[in-house]
């Protein structure tokens, strides 16, 4: 099986190759990334990403003639490109237009002219929008901020290979949990970066905002084994747990007693999504049961050298 991974080199496509290429069943992973948010960390040390099974090419997702050119020969095409800006959701429409709405536009055309049997796009549960209510793959998306706008749009045109490709688009939540390609602007990974040096940590609005979340090996898992698994084409949600952002001070100061938190901009109430687990699908795929934030906590913080781990 032959693996091409758009944005492969970031922080889920690093979970990812490192997953994949000690399966049996892949004999090549093409890396495509255009290494636009300047993080070289995939390719420094000895680790299993060196693997001969790897091909990098330096490539933008705008550019169809080369898409085209690295798709050819491909089982299993796996989207993962995309601009993020957490927690700057509603800055630079331009950037979240080009690389999330019309780089995947790009990428359909490209895999409607190829022969790609199978297809994998990590959307987002942004698509969602505010909801008070679990959202769950019935509900009919209302994003509020430009991020879920183009996510939203992009899952438009890869709708349009349900017909001749097993086509999954995953929504995905928000991403943590600590590999070589880190991303700190992730509001947990944030959290144990500050609590570890600064023995503080800010919260927007008032706090009683939900998000959906997943750590980075879980949805890498996921996607893994979507490569060849017989569940049916469609849409699915990808989240573990979903926590109001003071429910994460409470676990947090568990793990960091003297921790301290302050407000910024209290009086706002800021959005809120919560999504439904959709545990059927994690048993279908055969997703272990997520271990305890506590554990993944710590795990992050055994990273950071010279920190405040007086909670361990």
């Amino acid at each position: 099986m032959k693996v091409l991974i758009t944005g492969g080199a970031g922080y889920i496509g690093t979970g990812l190759v490192n997953q994949v290429v000690t399966d049996p069943k892949v004999n090549e992973v093409v890396i495509y990334d255009n290494l636009s948010r300047g993080n070289y960390n995939f390719f420094i040390g000895k680790e299993i990403q060196f693997h001969n099974k790897v091909r990098f090419v330096e490539g933008d997702i705008l550019d169809s003639r080369k898409l085209k050119k690295h798709l050819q020969g491909i089982d299993v095409a796996v989207h993962l490109a995309a601009k993020v800006t957490t927690p700057f959701a509603n800055t630079d429409s331009h950037f979240f237009e080009q690389i999330n709405h019309w780089g995947t536009a790009e990428l359909v055309y490209a895999l409607e002219s190829v022969s790609v049997p199978r297809v994998i796009f990590l959307s987002s549960s942004s698509v969602y929008g505010r909801s008070e209510e679990l959202a769950s793959e019935e509900k009919i998306p209302n994003p509020r901020t430009f991020y879920g706008i183009s996510k939203l749009r992009a899952e438009d045109h890869v709708k349009r290979l349900f017909d001749n490709h097993d086509t999954y688009i995953i929504r995905c939540g928000n991403v943590y949990g600590y590999n070589k390609s880190v991303r700190f602007d992730s509001v947990i990974n944030r959290f144990v970066f500050d609590a570890n040096y600064q023995g503080r940590i800010s919260i927007n609005g008032d706090g009683t905002q939900a998000r959906a979340f997943i750590h980075v090996d879980t949805i890498a898992d996921v996607v893994h084994k979507l490569l060849q698994s017989s569940v049916t084409p469609g849409t699915y949600n990808a989240v573990s747990r979903n926590l109001q952002v003071l429910e994460l001070v409470d676990v947090f100061k568990e793990f960091y007693p003297e921790l301290e938190f302050m407000f910024i901009n209290q009086h706002l109430n800021l959005r809120g999504i919560r999504v439904a687990i959709n545990q059927a699908f994690f048993n279908e795929l055969g997703i272990p049961e997520t271990p305890s934030l506590i554990q993944e906590i710590k795990e992050i913080a055994e990273h950071l050298p010279f920190g405040n781990l007086k909670g361990i």
